[in-house]
């Protein structure tokens, strides 16, 4: 897609004040794109939006007065992100926390879900949408301690299955990029808790696990394919990773 073509395109990132949200409001802005970050923490997208030229919108993606409020503030886009999302905890199914379930659940799918709902009538409008779900490898392996995750990953992959069925015939194509292991400043710890060590110990040993950048790429060019092409799934890995229990470490 050349840059005259997306010079008025609006695009819409959940997620947006870290990480692979970050990441990709920064490469669909250098796409010519008008981007609306979208996330709770203000301040944080505020300072994005005023580097790439966006607009900032404080949203949390569990309040449907929050999502409501997004989504009168974009009465057309062409693409939307669905990056929000996050894993707590790697608890055993016997030792599982279910609030932590909730959460994940909560976040990941349901908030994809109320998002998606809102923005419907504003991607029908530009007669030409593309919804990205930031899914993972997680939605397509099972992994011990992880089953709170790869549950709600599940669902994400699912549930872009599902809108791609129901959609069919309208100008708006569905697609997942689900990334494998991906070094960001925020997940990993925020799975621990806050435990730096136990974050840095997911990745000791790899050789080069995908940035954000490298996320943000990939979802860039699914969002920017010719109009009669969906790129239906795009999994991403580092070299390191063959499977979710098969990471080369040196």
């Amino acid at each position: 897609m050349s840059e005259d073509t997306t010079q008025t395109r609006t695009a819409v990132v959940t997620g947006a004040s870290s990480g692979i949200g970050a990441a990709t409001a920064r490469a669909l802005a250098a796409q010519g794109f008008r981007v609306v970050c979208a996330a709770r923490r203000t301040d944080r997208i505020e300072e994005l939006a005023a580097e790439i030229g966006g607009v900032a919108v404080s949203c949390d993606i569990q309040d449907p007065d929050s999502v409501a409020a997004l989504a009168a503030a974009v009465p057309t886009c062409h693409v939307l992100v669905n990056n929000a999302g996050g894993a707590i905890g790697a608890d055993r199914v016997e030792d599982a926390d279910l609030d932590d379930w909730r959460w994940m659940y909560e976040i990941n799918v349901l908030g994809l879900v109320r998002v998606t709902q809102a923005l419907l009538p504003a991607l029908r409008a530009s007669g030409d949408g593309v919804i990205v779900n930031v899914g993972s490898t997680a939605g397509r392996w099972a992994y011990e301690g992880g089953a709170g995750y790869t549950s709600a990953k599940h669902a994400v992959k699912v549930v872009s299955e599902t809108l791609r069925l129901e959609l069919n015939g309208e100008p708006i194509r569905i697609c997942e990029v689900a990334p494998g292991m991906v070094r960001t400043e925020e997940f990993s710890v925020n799975r621990f808790g806050g435990d730096q060590a136990k974050a840095d110990a997911v990745y000791a040993g790899v050789d080069h696990p995908l940035l954000a950048e490298d996320v943000a790429d990939a979802i860039t060019w699914v969002a920017t394919r010719p109009s009669h092409v969906d790129i239906d799934e795009l999994v991403i890995k580092p070299r390191a990773q063959a499977a979710a229990h098969k990471v080369h470490r040196s």
